[in-house]
């Protein structure tokens, strides 16, 4: 059974694929989403929170359709999924600058969301799990990396076009140029599984033997039906919309600053600092995941999650504290998209991956909605952020009671016979 191309296990063709297609996902279409606000705002003469709705009708979109892509993933041809999910997000974002109404937006929300499900949440994960026996948290963790490397290239050169071509073509240039780059990535280099290329996920032998060990493990855990029965389903789900509350403040980190004093050339600088965070942290926490286990490398990640929001309440004026605060506060952030996939195939096994990821992310949905607003409301009510960063470290605790119960209630499966 063959396994290589050129050389190269196929699994790292998928990992390219993956890289440029989320990558551009994210950072050329989800990402950007700030950049237009202000210049499309002021255009249309609509305020700034009825332009921003379209963000939360996207996510309670992406909240009620990410079970249903779990279920596309696993049923139908990958390829035709993907283009077809790409297609509904750079289209829609493309469309963005036909517009005239904030309805428009409003409407195209929808596929705009449909779409991303498979290309920024679940397809990531669903085959990373799928092509890599083994090395599956560096995976997760360079697609991370790479996701971030691409938004710093990515969001100044959008910058750019807004300002000199106006934020209508920006919108068609962007959406068109992921469209463009995006499908054909998808058509020659991602395929569903290993079978489909005649070959064995990376890390199993090629051997009858071990191919049949590695289908034999490829297909172990538990049921979605068997899961949601459980206490380490619903831990799970907390962790996620805990997580992604957590790091929603990375938004807020610029207004922060600036309430303490620092100008925004400072500001701007942290949160490179920040971004570089996220790029080391994916690497190293996907790297850790696979030598010493997710449920180890969660608790660390929590526990510098605490020691950088701590630096950043008692910082004062040091400015050496607050970079360091908030590069580590990238390591947290970049938990999102490495740790959560991790546990999921730690707790729950292979048998139906992308089903339980996927009800899974509602927790990260749930928060996309709840947690950037409510942020901006703490500061209007108590006129600082210092309320919200001791709900922090209170999230990140609870996040360590989480994990460490939602294993327990692994064990009991596993005793009841359902892990199989």
């Amino acid at each position: 059974m063959g396994h290589k191309k050129g050389g190269i296990h196929y699994a790292w063709w998928i990992l390219l694929g993956l890289c440029i297609m989320v990558g551009l996902g994210k950072a050329g279409l989800n990402n950007s989403v700030g950049l237009f606000l202000k210049p499309v705002s002021t255009d249309l003469g609509v305020g700034l929170g009825s332009l921003s709705l379209y963000v939360s009708i996207s996510a309670i979109i992406t909240m009620f359709f990410l079970p249903i892509g779990g279920k596309l993933m696993a049923k139908y041809d990958t390829r035709m999924v993907l283009v077809t999910a790409i297609v509904l997000q750079a289209g829609a974002f493309a469309l963005f600058g036909l517009m005239s109404s904030v309805w428009g937006w409003y409407i195209l929300a929808v596929p705009l969301a449909v779409g991303g499900v498979f290309i920024t949440v679940l397809a990531g994960p669903v085959l990373i799990n799928q092509w890599f026996k083994k090395s599956k948290g560096l995976a997760l963790g360079i697609m991370g990396a790479a996701g971030g490397a691409l938004g710093v290239v990515v969001q100044p050169a959008v910058g750019n076009l807004i300002a000199n071509s106006g934020w209508r073509n920006a919108y068609i240039i962007v959406g068109i140029t992921v469209l463009v780059i995006v499908v054909p990535i998808v058509l020659l280099l991602i395929r569903k599984s290993p079978a489909e290329k005649q070959t064995l996920p990376y890390g199993a032998e090629d051997t009858s033997e071990a191919a049949m060990a590695a289908a034999a493990a490829d297909n172990k855990g538990v049921t979605l039906s068997a899961a949601k029965k459980s206490s380490s389903f619903y831990l799970l789900i907390t962790f996620f919309f805990m997580i992604t509350s957590i790091a929603s403040f990375a938004m807020h980190i610029p207004t922060y600053l600036m309430d303490k004093g620092f100008d925004v050339t400072f500001a701007g600088n942290v949160m490179a600092t920040n971004m570089v965070g996220v790029l080391i942290g994916s690497l190293v926490i996907g790297y850790a995941s696979d030598k010493i286990g997710s449920k180890n490398t969660a608790l660390i990640v929590m526990v510098l999650g605490i020691v950088s929001i701590a630096m950043m309440l008692f910082s004062g004026s040091s400015t050496l504290i607050i970079s360091i605060a908030v590069g580590l506060f990238g390591f947290v952030t970049s938990a999102i998209g490495t740790l959560g996939p991790a546990l999921t195939s730690s707790l729950f096994g292979n048998k139906e991956y992308s089903q339980i990821y996927s009800v899974a992310s509602l927790g990260l949905a749930i928060s996309s909605i709840v947690a950037i607003p409510a942020y901006g409301y703490v500061f209007d009510l108590t006129g600082s952020y210092t309320t919200a960063l001791y709900a922090i470290i209170i999230m990140l605790i609870i996040n360590i009671i989480c994990i460490g119960y939602a294993f327990i209630g692994k064990k009991k499966m596993e005793q009841a016979g359902l892990w199989n």
